[in-house]
Parts: structure tokens; sequence; C-alpha cells
């Protein structure tokens, strides 16, 4: 499911996952979305080893699309980039809060939330304070 390494990442401008998926069907038609990163993954073949990018919205983790590959991209200045081709398959996960952070973070996959059930693609995120007690016993 979620792969022994993960990457977990803030999803700016977008409202939520279903949001992310029509932006990624415009700007990539049928094809596999990329998401460009300034840094390159140091444990890249863990993270192709079935890794996945988990998505935050708005302070809350929601979704995830499984890791294809990764390739270099030439930016307009010139440097060398990180594009992290990814499944257009969303699924979504149980939902997880996170505060802001910059850039990506590792996840390991023991840390990944749970895939919401097929057909169950909603799962209203509980408050942050329950949230955060029920992480302290291990529990989510």
């Amino acid at each position: 499911m979620s792969g022994s390494l993960n990457l977990m990442k803030l999803c700016v401008g977008a409202e939520g996952p279903d949001d992310l998926a029509a932006w990624q069907a415009q700007r990539f038609g049928d094809g596999n979305a990329r998401h460009v990163t300034r840094m390159w993954p140091k444990r890249e073949a863990e993270l192709l080893d079935g890794g996945s990018i988990f998505w935050v919205f708005k302070g809350v983790m929601l979704a995830r699309q499984r890791i294809l590959d990764l390739q270099r991209v030439e930016g307009e200045d010139g440097l060398q980039r990180c594009g992290i081709v990814l499944d257009r398959k969303l699924v979504r996960v149980s939902a997880v809060p996170r505060r802001p952070f910059q850039g990506w973070r590792y996840l390991a996959g023991a840390d990944a939330p749970q895939d919401l059930p097929e057909g169950r693609e909603v799962e209203e995120p509980l408050p942050p304070a329950i949230a955060a007690a029920l992480a302290e016993m291990g529990l989510r």
C-alpha cells in the first residue's frame, strides 16, 4: 500500500484531492503526472520500491499517488531538478493533520495513513486536539 518509504508534500493552491486531480488532468491529459522539485531524494531506490507521495491539503493529509520514476529536469535557470513521475490514480487516505513545512519530507511506511476503502472517498478529519492525542497513543 504505502511502500517502505514515501514522500510527504504540501499541495499548495488546491482545495483538496478533487481539485488536484482536475488540475493534473488539465495539465497532463491522459499521461502520468509529474511534480518538479528542487532537491533530489538521496533515498531514491527506497522511494521507487513502491513508495508514494502523500499530499497535504490545508494542514490535513488526504491523498497519495504512487511514485513511478524520478527524472532529471533542467529548469529555465539551467539548474538540475527532480521530476517525480506519479501514477495518475489519487488514492484517498485517512485524514491526518500535519503542520506546515517547506519542500518535501520523507514518510516511513509505518507512519503513513491507511488507504480509505473503495467507495469511501471522503473522511472528515478529527479535531486537531483529538487527532494529536490519538497519535500520541499510537492510534489513528
